[in-house]
């Protein structure tokens, strides 16, 4: 089966206000409409989705690397303010006019962050990380998530000393296979999407682990920012047989009455994947924000 998985049609990289660089990957016609991707945890721009659909639709996808992570500078100490000031910069650097973001998997707090600052006309947040440190899971975490999230709340800097020796690109191969349902598993078994990811993933340590930790300790804290003050539209997509811990223990329906724009999709023959095996639904849903603007 074809997943949409395409090598990257253009690589580069944009010079922020402060000297550092942001890598990015580029699908689709250079003169569409854009729609960013905040990649997954422990990943970078080389994975993308839609093949040619993004190309039949006039869509310009743009995966950004997060600081520290594949070939984008490192920021010690960064947080999701200073990330949507990033990309408010690369925005207007890239004369990307008004676009859409999606965030998949960990990198949902980095799209929401970008919604709820304006920086974005409308968001799809794909088998998306909830904020799983919030007051709404204080019991339904995974045991192991649990922990992860208590140790951020305890001593940050710690628990991504922590998550750095953890991380490794094997490590979380692993993790993904052990957590994931016989959906996802067969997905992710495609030799195409399997070569991608786990080129984006040895990309993504290829600065060390404290990126990757960076990334964690911002995920399982709590959310800089109000659900409730974002204003564009967001659909929350999920699959009903996704089994991943770090996604949203309640397939989004507690986040989707904090966001008073959001509408919630939760569909019943997918899992985690679904970025790749439902991707038609996820740009018809950005698009129809788009033409209602």
């Amino acid at each position: 089966m074809d997943h949409g998985v395409r090598d990257p049609a253009r690589l580069g990289q944009t010079r922020l206000p402060d000297g550092r660089r942001l890598a990015w990957a580029e699908w689709g016609p250079q003169d569409g409409w854009a729609v960013l991707l905040c990649p997954g945890a422990a990943t970078t721009r080389w994975l993308g989705f839609g093949g040619s659909l993004v190309e039949d639709a006039g869509i310009r996808l743009v995966s950004v690397d997060r600081p520290g992570l594949g070939a984008s500078d490192a920021y010690p100490g960064r947080t999701l303010a200073s990330w949507t000031a990033d990309i408010q910069h690369f925005i207007r650097s890239r004369e990307l006019g008004d676009p859409a973001v999606v965030g998949f998997s960990q990198g949902a707090p980095f799209a929401l962050a970008l919604a709820a600052a304006g920086a974005v006309s409308a968001a799809a947040i794909v088998s998306g990380s909830d904020e799983l440190a919030g007051p709404r899971f204080t019991d339904a975490p995974h045991p192991h998530v649990r922990a992860m999230v208590d140790a951020v709340a305890s001593d940050p800097d710690s628990a991504a000393v922590s998550f750095a020796d953890f991380g490794s690109a094997d490590a979380l191969w692993d993790l993904i296979m052990a957590t994931s349902c016989e959906i996802d598993r067969t997905v992710y078994a495609d030799p195409v999407l399997r070569s991608a990811f786990r080129h984006a993933m040895g990309e993504a340590f290829a600065q060390g682990t404290d990126g990757y930790a960076r990334d964690t300790v911002l995920a399982m804290g709590r959310w800089p920012f109000d659900p409730a003050r974002i204003t564009v539209p967001v659909d929350l997509w999920y699959g009903r047989h996704d089994t991943s811990p770090s996604h949203s223990p309640d397939h989004g329906a507690s986040l989707s009455r904090l966001i008073p724009t959001a509408r919630r999709h939760v569909l019943p023959d997918a899992a985690g994947s679904l970025l790749w095996t439902h991707t038609d639904a996820v740009l018809r849903s950005l698009l129809a924000h788009r033409d209602a603007r």
